[in-house]
């Protein structure tokens, strides 16, 4: 007898669905088919009660006329086009929205999460008092402040805040001068571009030598000669040899209203503030906690090597705080551009207002129209993750 058999005895065969490997394929293909059968049944039924109430199903309805102006349009558009176009242009006022945001609210929640944590009583107190008073306040009333107590009350067109001539500010909008370029510009844009990509190159090069030899170069510095300082020059030598390279439209009262030039909607502006002034205080307390979460031996030993507050923030504290930053900030990302939703409360013309508002009241396809709507959100968080994740995964620890 040999474990428990007995000798020349053949062991049982055991049964397939007593697998663990069997049971749990069994138990996922019914799960799946589950879902699949009550997805068909949810389709089925709403294209039966579609068909009952003589609405019909499809995406043509995106070639017809919308009839309907857009107060911001970054694409060609008229109330002529189709609603393929309105689709397009509540897009891209969407992306602008939530790409701005990010960047502003990105900023302000560092300095304010570095604020929180300065040893000045008074910045600190300031930095909490931001915090504590703007993230516990609903976006929502936040983004009406901005539009309806701070923007509204404005003077109107003919009253117009008026800075030299050529910037004026209204309750209609922030006018600006418009630049237009011919071709005396290309040589200061491919100067533009070249110092671009060398300050790039410059900075991995000079990454590579303080790794190896501990010295620093003054990357910013040359940075903004070869971005700023190149191209400003290449701009002056071509006004000598061919004319201004660059013109500006000025924006000039007619009527009622301002013509001309390149105008910033309150509508926007309002959103903007609103998104990456809530936004900032939660980013400013992932900041605080990131740094918190680095050994403040480390703060110590930069100090006794007579590295000074700054540096030892920048070169040695905040890299080490971006690992438990990111995935905090991944959300706030997220938060941000789903937030931007609430542009229809004051009729900024993003995506919720424009196509699954007008369009969908105009159509009555909101099948079609809630569908690409929430396509179009879920592929923005997606992408926005798929990139934050790399970005982690970049910069965390690699293991010996």
């Amino acid at each position: 007898m040999a474990n428990g058999i007995p000798t020349g005895a053949t062991p049982a065969r055991a049964v397939w669905w007593r697998d663990p490997r069997w049971r749990s394929l069994i138990y996922q293909a019914i799960a799946l088919a589950a879902v699949v059968a009550v997805g068909w049944y949810l389709v089925d039924n709403t294209l039966s009660n579609m068909e009952r109430r003589g609405i019909t199903s499809g995406f043509d309805f995106l070639s017809n006329t919308a009839g309907f102006d857009i107060i911001q349009a970054l694409v060609p558009y008229s109330a002529t086009s189709t609603y393929g176009s309105v689709f397009l242009v509540g897009l891209i006022n969407t992306l602008l929205i939530a790409a701005v945001g990010v960047v502003f609210a990105t900023m302000l929640g560092f300095i304010i999460g570095v604020a929180r944590l300065s040893s000045n009583w008074l910045i600190s107190t300031l930095a909490t008092i931001y915090i504590e008073t703007f993230r516990n306040i609903p976006l929502l009333l936040q983004i009406l402040f901005w539009y309806h107590a701070v923007l509204k009350p404005l003077p109107g067109p003919r009253e117009s805040i008026n800075f030299l001539d050529v910037i004026f500010v209204n309750n209609r909008g922030l006018y600006l001068p418009l630049p237009g370029f011919n071709q005396a510009f290309l040589p200061v844009f491919v100067v533009l571009v070249a110092g671009i990509v060398g300050t790039i190159m410059l900075r991995r090069w000079s990454r590579k030598r303080q790794a190896a030899t501990g010295q620093l170069f003054p990357v910013v510095r040359w940075g903004l000669f070869a971005i700023l300082g190149l191209p400003a020059l290449v701009f002056v030598l071509m006004s000598f040899i061919s004319g201004p390279p660059m013109e500006f439209g000025i924006a000039k009262l007619t009527g009622f209203n301002f013509e001309g030039g390149m105008v910033v909607i309150p509508e926007f502006v309002a959103l903007l503030v609103a998104l990456s002034v809530y936004t900032a205080a939660f980013i400013a307390e992932a900041v605080r906690s990131g740094i918190q979460a680095v050994s403040h031996g480390q703060t110590e030993a930069a100090y006794a090597l007579g590295v000074r507050p700054a540096p030892t923030m920048k070169l040695i504290i905040i890299p080490q705080a971006m690992r438990v930053i990111i995935p905090q900030l991944t959300n706030q990302y997220l938060n941000l551009t789903k937030n931007s939703s609430l542009a229809v409360f004051i009729a900024y013309p993003d995506l919720v207002a424009v196509f699954m508002g007008t369009s969908l009241n105009q159509t009555g396809q909101a099948v079609e129209i809630v569908a690409m709507t929430m396509a179009i959100y879920l592929t923005i968080s997606l992408v926005t993750s798929a990139v934050m994740n790399w970005y982690n995964a970049r910069i965390s620890l690699v293991e010996r």
